[in-house]
């Protein structure tokens, strides 16, 4: 019929359904037959730890462990003293420099009596010696063995403390040697002067218990100095010198002890 004639009815509209276009053909440019797979997450394993940033695989109640964090502090410093001797060994200049200063302190405190009474810079100047000479120190300490400077300060505790001991009970006064000490102290620099020349262990360890014994009589002066009911004695304001001298007595000592150990095994 003639849809413009009155009482027709069009038809209802039905929309025809949406069709898939064809997908290029295979080998097209652009366009892969295999199917796309994601590429997996690395896999980390011993011989390929994770790298710094990538903590994905970070255990947090690992870290809190205080075993793990424990090993983790060991391993950090064993690293970094396994470094410190190297790096000492290989600045000469700050272990002259730092006996430069040592000296300058020493003088300082030795000679000028007003100077080592004035607080704060007597402590203050001690303080710095006492800095420089135990750098010195542990820079001499890396050229042995760790067991023989265990012995040596195991050796120098005792002798320390049996010769003060020692001079506290006694009757005998060694504050009146103090001029023979002299003198044998100068023969001892003299005889380092000797041993840096010929360089034979033999003489160093003849050299290193004549040191020792020498200072060891100066710790029992030194000792008898502070006590005081003898012949000479400090004022009770010379407490920074009698400190001086007590360190550095027993430091002499370890030293002399630690060249016995070390040129005995050559």
């Amino acid at each position: 019929g003639n849809p413009d004639q009155p009482g027709y009815m069009a038809p209802p509209y039905v929309q025809p359904p949406y069709l898939t276009p064809p997908g290029p053909s295979s080998g097209g440019p652009g366009y892969s037959d295999t199917p796309y797979h994601p590429a997996p997450a690395p896999a980390f394993n011993d011989e390929h730890p994770p790298i710094y940033h990538d903590n994905e695989d970070f255990n947090i109640s690992d870290w809190t462990d205080k075993t793990v964090r424990r090993a983790f502090i060991r391993k950090v410093y064993l690293v970094l003293t396994a470094q410190l001797p190297t790096y000492v060994k290989s600045t000469p200049g700050l272990y002259y420099a730092s006996y430069a200063v040592f000296f300058v302190c020493l003088i300082a405190l030795s000679c000028c009596g007003e100077f080592r009474r004035k607080h704060p810079w007597n402590i203050i100047t001690l303080s710095i010696l006492t800095l420089c000479m135990s750098y010195m120190v542990g820079m001499i300490a890396t050229f042995y063995e760790a067991d023989a400077v265990v012995m040596a300060m195991g050796i120098t505790v005792a002798v320390c403390v049996a010769v003060i001991l020692f001079s506290m009970q006694t009757k005998y006064d060694f504050t009146s040697c103090n001029g023979v000490l002299l003198v044998m102290l100068v023969v001892l620099m003299l005889f380092s002067i000797l041993c840096i020349i010929l360089r034979n262990h033999i003489l160093n360890i003849v050299y290193g218990a004549l040191g020792a014994l020498l200072f060891t009589v100066f710790l029992a002066v030194d000792t008898q100095l502070l006590m005081g009911n003898h012949k000479y004695a400090l004022s009770p304001e010379e407490y920074i010198f009698a400190a001086l001298n007590l360190y550095t007595d027993v430091i002499n000592i370890f030293l002399y002890i630690l060249m016995i150990i070390g040129n005995s095994r050559n």
